[in-house]
């Protein structure tokens, strides 16, 4: 079996990438729990100083693999999904997001957790939470209209409207803008290594300090969407249209 999550490590730069092109990169149990591991492993390892995260050059992610969703959906907050925001939450390294294509769903959510974003003009950013009968998650409740305001907050969780790479950019959700998915991920790994020469402890020091100021809020509020979304999922406004999703 191909793996989904591709891993280097290369003088201190870790790179974890989304492969899963046949299906647009849509996250599984499986990923998310690789995922896990691997946010988890990096943390605690000091050859590590930098992760950047990324997909292939056309596509971050499509979000949550729907099929695999409704087989085996989350029902606690132990489960894989949960285990990912755990270990983003709680990572003291920086994060950098090499984003090309689509980002859907905690495609979108997981970016509001990085360090710095670098996106294409071909990057679409989306979180279609209303629409499948479910809520927000990972945080983005909080997030999103502490850094859009309210009304354009709305506009992105309510109205689920769809983001460009330059309106990203435009917005503070990205820090840079690139052309195409070759040029943002190099740009990405360029960034990686000018941090790499800065102090280490400095800038883990640093990162946590900008995280404390609301890390229990966060953690708080990540753990209010998840129970909210494991309840929506059994809805039947919520099963339906997850199955019509599906069904295409």
């Amino acid at each position: 079996m191909t793996d989904l999550i591709l891993h280097e490590l290369d003088e201190g730069l870790l790179t974890l990438r989304l492969n899963r092109p046949d299906k647009l990169n849509a996250l599984t149990n499986a990923m998310y729990t690789r995922l896990a591991e691997l946010f988890e492993a990096a943390n605690d390892d000091p050859q590590v100083e930098v992760i950047v995260l990324t997909g292939s050059a056309e596509c971050f992610t499509a979000g949550n693999d729907l099929p695999d969703f409704l087989d085996q959906p989350p029902t606690d907050l132990n489960s894989p999904v949960f285990r990912m925001m755990w270990a983003v939450l709680a990572l003291d390294k920086p994060l950098i997001a090499a984003v090309a294509g689509p980002a859907i769903g905690i495609g979108t959510t997981l970016l509001l957790h990085c360090d710095q974003v670098l996106v294409t003009r071909d990057t679409k950013l989306r979180t279609p939470f209303v629409p499948l009968g479910v809520c927000p998650e990972f945080g983005a409740s909080l997030l999103l209209p502490r850094l859009l305001g309210h009304a354009r907050a709305a506009q992105v969780l309510l109205c689920s409207q769809l983001l460009s790479g330059e309106q990203a950019v435009q917005w503070g959700l990205a820090t840079e803008l690139l052309e195409d998915g070759a040029q943002c991920q190099a740009a990405a790994v360029k960034l990686a290594r000018r941090l790499q020469r800065l102090p280490s402890d400095a800038l883990r020091i640093s990162k946590q300090l900008l995280k404390d100021a609301h890390r229990q809020e966060l953690a708080a509020t990540v753990e209010r969407e998840g129970l909210a979304f494991i309840a929506r999922l059994q809805t039947p406004e919520a099963k339906a249209a997850l199955q019509a999703m599906v069904k295409g």
